[in-house]
């Protein structure tokens, strides 16, 4: 087993930044990656002018790589957002706005996964009213990932760096995953085990894959500290991930880690060859 029996996709909106958006599919493709994933590129705009999906959609197409995650609009992230569907009034608006934009832009890609991020906790308003409207818009958000065919994810942040953050456990990712399948009746909820966030959070890594491989339906990697490439830190990913195969998870792993201070085509050489 080993990094090379893992499926990795490369996150364009942490890796390659330094390109404009449209340079970047491209870019991961000479770096040797067929699958690339997306938080929503228009930080300011849930629903982007038609020809600016267009041009993103044709970027990908054209570098012949595979479009495996999206995320709803989240709110200014990178930034101090942590997602957009538990605050009230305009961000749930925006919010609302875009599930359809980017059902219909995953769907036009063949892009299986869409991952709604859940926000911060606003000072004045009560927790319950948050976590009541935050289950209205993921019903909504699964509904709409359902109808393209598509599974809706749920990711635990890290307290450290998400202090207002409700969802900074795995634990509790699960327990709004399993909310959601009991509302919907789908069963299209799944968790997003991200294990920089969870080893950021102090949590028990082999226990988590042990307890939850099975409602997982994407996995993310950068090591810890630093979130860089593997090799950077020191995490055992390349035993993590082991675990997760042998738990019969075989889905994409993203990377999304930072490429540090060189370019971000120089951040794969921990790889094996051929992967």
């Amino acid at each position: 087993m080993g990094y090379s029996d893992q499926r990795f996709n490369v996150n364009l909106s942490i890796l390659f930044t330094e390109l404009p958006l449209l340079e970047r599919p491209a870019a991961a493709a000479k770096a040797g990656f067929g699958a690339v994933e997306l938080w929503w590129p228009w930080v300011d705009a849930p629903t982007p002018e038609q020809s600016e999906l267009d041009a993103l959609k044709r970027a990908i197409e054209d570098a012949g790589v595979q479009l495996v995650g999206l995320n709803f609009y989240a709110g200014q992230l990178p930034g101090p957002d942590r997602g957009a569907l538990s605050v009230p009034g305009e961000e749930s608006e925006k919010f609302r706005a875009n599930l359809s934009v980017a059902a219909d832009f995953a769907q036009s890609l063949g892009c299986k996964a869409l991952n709604a991020l859940y926000g911060n906790r606003v000072d004045g308003v009560d927790p319950a009213v948050q976590d009541e409207l935050a289950l209205e818009n993921l019903v909504l958000a699964a509904r709409e990932a359902d109808r393209i065919g598509a599974i809706l994810l749920i990711e635990a942040l890290n307290a450290p760096e998400s202090p207002k953050c409700p969802i900074v456990s795995a634990p509790k990712a699960i327990e709004i995953v399993d909310k959601v399948n009991a509302a919907t009746g789908l069963g299209n909820a799944k968790f997003l085990m991200d294990l920089y966030h969870l080893s950021m959070n102090g949590e028990d890594l082999p226990s988590v894959i042990e307890r939850y491989a099975a409602k997982t339906g994407h996995v993310q990697i950068a090591d810890n500290p630093g979130r860089g490439a593997p090799g950077t830190g020191s995490l055992p990913l390349e035993a993590l991930l082991d675990q997760l195969r042998a738990a019969g998870y075989e889905g994409w792993v993203g990377l999304e880690y930072k490429a540090g201070d060189r370019p971000s085509g120089d951040a794969f050489g921990w790889l094996p060859a051929g992967n």
